[in-house]
């Protein structure tokens, strides 16, 4: 088991009332070439736009090693290309340092499940769409790597990914 990584920033009585710290927040999918680079880039931008970029380090991760070292799916470069979002990444699987983050967040619920297993403390894996206003509970965000080729999956796995942002940086901004 891994234990939870304490926020070391600051000894004051006012931040150690406001924990748990978030300084590292994991997005991780199952190869990390679609789901989680995505929410990964996105949430890096949102930061930037809030003035928060360097209150948090985000990375992103798969359970598995299929795609260990290549570049994001085309589709999903494409896709973040057209939303002007930055789309240079490389994929990696989930490890030790990733599970010490203080927030992980799974795409779906069999990562959730994988990501629990690993930790000490599971109320630091989430799913992502649960900072969706509009998700329902238990939502997950679907694999578009399947899909038929045109995209359109991975156009609503941004969509689902962007309405996540607002509750995500709120998020960080009450808890980090």
């Amino acid at each position: 088991m891994i234990s939870a990584r304490a926020g070391t920033t600051g000894s004051s009585h006012a931040r150690s009332a406001r924990l748990p710290t978030v300084s590292h927040v994991v997005f991780v999918c199952s190869g990390n070439i679609c789901r989680s680079p995505m929410a990964e880039l996105v949430f890096r931008a949102k930061l930037a736009e809030a003035g928060l970029e360097d209150a948090v380090t985000v990375s992103s991760a798969g359970i598995g090693p299929w795609h260990r070292g290549e570049p994001a799916d085309q589709r999903a470069q494409a896709t973040l290309k057209a939303h002007g979002y930055p789309t240079q990444h490389v994929a990696s699987q989930v490890d030790d340092s990733d599970l010490e983050a203080d927030l992980l967040l799974a795409a779906d619920e069999g990562h959730l499940d994988f990501l629990r297993a690993r930790v000490v403390d599971p109320s630091r894996v989430r799913l992502l769409r649960e900072f969706d206003p509009t998700a329902k509970v238990g939502a997950e965000v679907p694999d578009p790597y399947y899909g038929d080729g045109d995209g359109d999956g991975f156009e609503d796995v941004l969509a689902m990914i962007e309405r996540a942002m607002p509750g995500l940086i709120a998020w960080v901004r009450t808890h980090g």
